[in-house]
């Protein structure tokens, strides 16, 4: 494998990884919290890239490394090439998106009802009653 051909692979596993974070990252952020701001600007990326078709810069370095290598170039970007016809079929990438968006939305509604839970559990009871004084029996 040359250089190339590996900095082309990195790109793709990169850009894996980075739509993992958009889509999956508000559940990873139920365990750690401030994962949210993180997902939350990855989920904006990937809206921003798709909504306004934007090139996004680790295709970029992908079509360079197969240049680089000799590979021809794909046509299309990531989601053309890696994701559609794997992950969804080919044709279907409204539903695919409505998809993304209903999970990235479910993991932050989850969100919500997570971090009330463990606020109410972290304060105290408006309901707890201070233990009965002995000495007032007497």
């Amino acid at each position: 494998m040359s250089f190339y051909e590996a900095v082309a692979h990195v790109a793709v596993g990169l850009h894996f990884a980075f739509l993992a974070l958009g889509l999956l990252g508000g559940f990873v952020a139920w365990r750690w919290p401030r994962l949210l701001w993180f997902q939350v600007a990855a989920a904006a990326w990937l809206v921003l890239v798709v909504a306004a078709s934007l090139p996004c810069p680790l295709t970029w370095v992908e079509d360079r490394a197969r240049a680089g290598a000799g590979l021809p170039a794909h046509v299309g970007g990531f989601l053309d090439n890696h994701v559609a016809g794997v992950f969804y079929p080919v044709g279907h990438e409204r539903a695919a998106q409505l998809v993304a968006a209903l999970l990235v939305l479910s993991s932050w509604a989850g969100l919500a009802v997570v971090r009330r839970r463990r606020r109410r559990a972290d304060s105290p009871s408006r309901s707890r009653r201070s233990a009965p004084d002995p000495a007032a029996r007497e």
